[in-house]
């Protein structure tokens, strides 16, 4: 039995011993390992829940669904809005915690009613090392378990545990909330939301694999990976994106000619945490 294995093993063997656990979903690879292993473990006392809200795209809420059906997990979706909280809406540096500690809370409610104790989250093992992720200190004001850290799974082998459920977002690039994609101090309105996912979705009808586009108050800076920056300056490419983002609302479209970084938005930034240490 490989080292991954053996992680793999000692963490359903854990999960097996709860009555029952909720997990929160995003869809994305961390959250979907947990799922998977919690299923593998509990069968239908295991639950998966997504929180669906203006800043979780519509496109990852299909995902989500997907995704939890190929587990075979239960899936629960509820609904909430982080911008009813005015600390959330300042999008100051704890942005995240704001977030998480909401989104969280609407897990702990679910599992409540649902009669389950346990609610689990996907942070795994590298997260607590990677910079500023406030959203960590609401996982662990909520008690909120996280199997992952817990058998110290590293984001590698979360991957590994993916493949070896045969997950189809064993590869999934990571991604975040999309307020993440809004500057620390500029207001998260449902406008700058909804433009920025709107402008997503076209770089992924583009067939774009890793990217964001941040919303510097009417000005779009686009962000591909370094393997698909060529591609981003093809000039049908630029025509198309400067026109349609100009449509949605932007005074001007910028391409970062130094690539995909995480948290480049702004210095100090947390853009992985919103929702799960993948998301």
């Amino acid at each position: 039995m490989t080292t991954v294995e053996a992680k793999r093993e000692a963490a359903r063997d854990e999960l097996a011993t709860h009555d029952g656990v909720l997990v929160a979903f995003s869809g994305g690879v961390d959250s979907s390992v947990v799922a998977a292993l919690a299923h593998d473990a509990l069968g239908d006392d295991a639950v998966a829940c997504t929180a669906k809200s203006e800043t979780l795209p519509e496109a990852e809420l299909e995902d989500a669904t997907r995704v939890a059906d190929e587990i075979g997990i239960r899936h629960e979706i509820v609904s909430f809005s982080e911008l009813e909280s005015d600390q959330f809406v300042e999008n100051d540096d704890e942005r995240c915690y704001h977030c998480r500690t909401m989104r969280l809370g609407e897990m702990i409610e679910t599992a409540r009613d649902l009669g389950i104790e346990t609610v689990c989250d996907g942070t795994n093992a590298d997260d607590p090392g990677a910079g500023h992720r406030p959203g960590l200190q609401a996982v662990e004001e909520l008690e909120i378990h996280s199997p992952l850290l817990a058998h110290d799974i590293a984001k590698d082998e979360v991957r590994a545990i993916a493949d070896q459920y045969g997950l189809s977002v064993a590869d999934k690039p990571s991604m975040a909330c999309l307020s993440s994609r809004i500057p620390t101090g500029l207001e998260v309105t449902e406008e700058r939301l909804t433009r920025v996912e709107q402008a997503e979705a076209l770089l992924r009808q583009w067939g774009f694999d890793q990217f964001r586009v941040r919303d510097h108050d009417g000005l779009a800076r686009i962000e591909v990976s370094p393997a698909e920056l060529e591609r981003a300056l093809q000039h049908e490419f630029v025509e198309t994106v400067r026109e349609e983002l100009s449509d949605l609302g932007f005074d001007h479209v910028t391409l970062d000619l130094h690539g995909y970084r995480t948290g480049s938005v702004s210095p100090e930034s947390d853009d992985t945490v919103a929702t799960g240490s993948d998301d």
